[in-house]
């Protein structure tokens, strides 16, 4: 007979009359379904008769076979050049959950059980391969809020349905769905179904990308049971490989890979076909290729955007020692708190007040001492005023204040063009309220401060989101607040009327890239608070500078070659990013930064 899925031998029984207790009847009755769960632990040797050529010599350029991708994808795809793995950013970098167990992919599966109950607390996987490590919370545990930080590995929930352990993992940075440049991008899901048969072990993955795939990405993978085996360490260690000049990003400008034809001709296939798309993975697509060679491939799709925190209006998240990260007050706010008080960089916006100052309260009771502005704009400064009015500044004899008392509400900190800016904002627009201004100004590279018990470095980019921006580096902590310097809702706002530039925000981006220090795999270590969006690390900073430094170089070649801007928006030098960042509408579309790129871009930049 089976029980949900496990199959169990009739074997005949001698009978024995004796009475039960119905206490034990009803635990016999709740343990039950246990009966249907498989041992999954043990050493597991990966088998490749499947995929050999992707998985192990590695797939060739432009070979998009059998995957579901989009025009966006394709384009990113058709871009990528492999040296860009010799960047220092990359070359420690592991394969993400939803690939690791395509490479060299011997596999150790343990579990953590809870001693007085004995229930099952998680699995834990390590992949051969760069020594990937996982976790699946089989404890019924929610997965985090939009704004947590993402890893190469995400964060995995399980429950059993019968024999079959599925599991579904979000939070994913950014990688790669084909290590060949098919990209993934940070808001995909993966769903997979562990599957055991005797000494065999099968993985169904499942891939959905709203921002990449037309419909769910589907491969398996089977490993054999090998309790001999032995798994060395896989240590990482950053080197030199390719000398090359500091802010260069390999890649193909459109149009201009000459190796994507290579694996058509080498396998005698059509052209259309391995180019990818969901309408190539089924049987009938043979009568389309006989009928129209150039077959047509599916269109982007409209801009996908991460999932918005909808509960309460700020959400407190704890970065590291006594840093926190708050959101929904307009841009994110940073906070230092400890025994001489509390520290802001930024905010909020004015209406948010009442909500920031009840926030702050539940963490820390002591005064407000200073507000960092990283720069100019209202959705990170507009609380200024009311915030520190309820704060003290730590001040003596030696300070003056047109206040009656020196110690009268928090210090408010700028770069001095901040200041400019609010003070004389241009032809037609009022000059910011008196209350607003930062009260302490600094000019130059950088400020630094001693608070909490910490070094606190603020950092001046210049010409970059603006021509005020302001970095804050809490070293105590190893914790990075950009402002609107990096953000991981959209492109960057180049604001060209404050003294922005498309070569100062790279530069900015590579300046936050050269402060951190990662730990193991290209991932923690220093953590990064954007001036909108989750909680980030320094490879989300190299996917997005990437990113920006590529989209760069195309307008910068679009625009040596003559074409005007409103050429260069025609052409969609943004294309294959826009799913993920673009926006047709609001006050920052993708024509918008294009025209920004484009007219930030005087001559030739600094290579």
């Amino acid at each position: 007979m089976t029980y949900k899925g496990a199959v169990i031998s009739q074997v005949p029984v001698r009978v024995v009359r004796f009475s039960i207790p119905a206490t034990i009847l009803i635990l016999v009755a709740v343990a039950a379904p246990l009966f249907a769960q498989v041992d999954l632990t043990g050493e597991w040797a990966a088998r490749f008769h499947e995929d050999y050529l992707e998985r192990i010599p590695g797939p060739d350029i432009g070979d998009y076979l059998g995957l579901p991708i989009n025009d966006a994808a394709r384009l990113r795809a058709d871009s990528w050049d492999e040296s860009i793995q010799t960047l220092p950013e990359w070359q420690c970098r592991p394969h993400p959950a939803d690939y690791g167990t395509r490479g060299p992919a011997d596999l150790r599966i343990w579990k953590d059980v809870d001693t007085a109950t004995q229930q099952l607390i998680a699995y834990h996987t390590h992949v051969q391969w760069q020594a990937q490590e996982r976790t699946i919370w089989m404890d019924g545990r929610p997965h985090p809020p939009a704004d947590a930080s993402h890893t190469w590995q995400g964060f995995s929930t399980g429950t059993w349905d019968g024999n079959q352990l599925t599991v579904i993992t979000t939070h994913f940075k950014e990688s790669y769905l084909r290590r060949n440049g098919v990209p993934r991008s940070d808001l995909a899901t993966l769903t997979e179904h562990w599957i055991r048969h005797g000494n065999f072990l099968t993985l169904v993955h499942i891939v959905s990308d709203p921002v990449y795939l037309t419909e769910p990405s589907i491969r398996t993978t089977n490993w054999e049971f090998a309790p001999e085996q032995h798994i060395d360490p896989y240590p990482c260690e950053v080197a030199e490989e390719v000398e090359r000049a500091a802010g260069i990003v390999p890649h193909h400008l459109p149009g201009k890979n000459p190796f994507l034809t290579e694996f058509a001709k080498k396998f005698s296939l059509p052209e259309a076909a391995v180019r990818g798309g969901a309408e190539t993975m089924y049987p009938e697509y043979k009568t389309v290729i006989a009928s129209a060679p150039e077959a047509h491939h599916p269109a982007a799709r409209e801009p996908a955007k991460p999932s918005q925190i909808g509960e309460p209006a700020i959400h407190v998240q704890k970065v590291r020692g006594n840093v926190y990260m708050l959101t929904g007050a307009g841009g994110n706010i940073t906070l230092q708190a400890g025994d001489e008080g509390v520290l802001l960089v930024d905010s909020g916006l004015s209406r948010m007040t009442d909500e920031v100052l009840a926030a702050i309260k539940q963490l820390s009771s002591k005064p407000i001492r200073y507000i960092i502005d990283t720069h100019v704009h209202p959705d990170h400064i507009g609380g200024n005023e009311a915030i520190a009015k309820q704060g003290e500044t730590l001040a003596g004899g030696d300070v003056t204040n047109l206040t009656s008392d020196a110690r009268e509400g928090a210090r408010v900190i700028a770069h001095e063009n901040v200041v400019a800016r609010l003070t004389a904002p241009g032809p037609g627009q009022p000059a910011a309220p008196f209350g607003m201004l930062p009260n302490d100004s600094y000019y130059g590279s950088n400020k630094d401060l001693f608070f909490n018990d910490e070094g606190v470095r603020i950092v001046h980019p210049p010409a970059a989101h603006t021509d005020g921006d302001s970095m804050v580096f809490f070293r105590r902590s190893d914790v990075i607040s950009t402002g609107d310097v990096f953000v991981t809702t959209g492109y960057p706002f180049i604001d060209l009327t404050r003294g922005g530039s498309i070569q100062g925000e790279i530069d900015a981006l590579n300046q936050i890239l050269g402060m951190v220090i990662t730990a193991r795999n290209e991932e923690g270590g220093t953590y990064i608070i954007p001036g909108h969006g989750r909680l980030c690390d320094a490879a989300d900073v190299a996917y997005y500078r990437d990113m920006v430094t590529i989209i760069r170089d195309r307008i910068l070649d679009m625009k040596k070659r003559g074409l005007t801007v409103e050429q260069v928006k025609a052409a969609k030098p943004t294309q294959d990013y826009d799913p993920r960042w673009g926006a047709t509408s609001g006050f920052w579309s993708t024509d918008m930064f294009v025209e920004a790129v484009y007219k930030s871009l005087k001559g030739e930049v600094k290579q």
